[in-house]
Formats: structure tokens, sequence, C-alpha cells
């Protein structure tokens, strides 16, 4: 398998004038000088943003002196944290055995083709992000979907894609 080499933006270019990076002060002195703080530093710029901007990454970099390339190794290793912004609504499709044989893939694809984008991603006006999840642990429900706390249970692609148009039409009213 050929894997493609990701390119940080320079600083310069890092989403000028997206996020105040002024919200980071009191993180960036709390883990200041303290050992192992990689992961706590990324966990409290996602809570403060939602995501970890590029802008808040470099300015961790030259506060903290941590390097760019372990920052994002972590931050891409790790499901837990975001390069992007997410959307207002998280859909966790479970692809767990469970739901897998209940044939989750074709409920999956459906909602992805009727929101036009792929798993991971996010809709253009900021509603929708789509994940496949490992898990959901209601395995008696498959195939399973979880938006935010409510989870949808015996869903066929139909179902699915319902549920996603009937919260679209809550938020338009």
């Amino acid at each position: 398998m050929r894997i493609q080499r990701i390119t940080l933006p320079k600083h310069g270019d890092a989403e000028p004038g997206k996020v105040d990076l002024s919200l980071m002060d009191a993180l960036l002195e709390k883990y200041k000088n303290k050992k192992g703080n990689l992961i706590p530093l990324l966990q409290g710029t996602q809570d403060i943003y939602g995501y970890l901007p590029m802008n808040a990454i470099y300015r961790i970099h030259e506060t903290i002196g941590l390097k760019l390339n372990e920052m994002y190794g972590v931050a891409t290793f790790y499901a837990q944290f975001r390069l992007a912004p997410a959307g207002k609504h998280i859909v966790k499709m479970c692809h767990g055995t469970a739901c897998h044989v209940q044939n989750v893939t074709a409920i999956t694809e459906e909602i992805l083709d009727s929101l036009q984008i792929k798993d991971g991603e996010t809709t253009k006006d900021g509603l929708f992000t789509v994940e496949t999840v490992a898990c959901l642990g209601c395995c008696s429900l498959a195939p399973v979907m979880m938006i935010e706390e409510e989870t949808y249970g015996k869903l066929t692609p139909r179902e699915a894609v319902k549920i996603i148009r009937e919260i679209r039409r809550g938020e338009n009213n």
C-alpha cells in the first residue's frame, strides 16, 4: 500500500484570523513546564475550539516547544482528535459485528449519498458529520446509528435517511 505524505501548511498560511488564540492562554500557562503535556494540551485545545486549528497547533509549538511532527502524529493517531470542524450533529454509524451482519454498510452508504459526503466528512452547511465507529454497544438493536445521545436501531437505509431529513427540517424551521 502506498501512503501519501501530508504536508502541514506554513505558519503564515494556517487559517489566518479564524480562531482567537488568546483563548489558549490559560491552557498554555497550565501545561507550560509539565512533563507529558502533549495530549492534555491537544485535548484542551480541542475543548476550546471543537477541533485542532492549525494556528493553535503552531501556537503550542511556539509557546511550549513541542515538535510539530509529534503533535500532528498524536492528533492523527487518536480518533478523539479532529483537524477540521465537526458538524452540529455527529452521526455515528456502528460497524460492529452485529450491525455489519445486519447490513449497516448499505445504510451508511445511503446516508453518505444523501448528504453528499464521505465517511468522516462534514456537510457543506456544517450540520452533519458522519463517522464510522467500531461498536456502539447496542447489538440487540442492530443495525444502529447514534446522533448526539439519541440511539436509532433496527434501521433500514430509507428509515436512516428519513431521520437525517427530519433533523435537517427541524434545523431549517
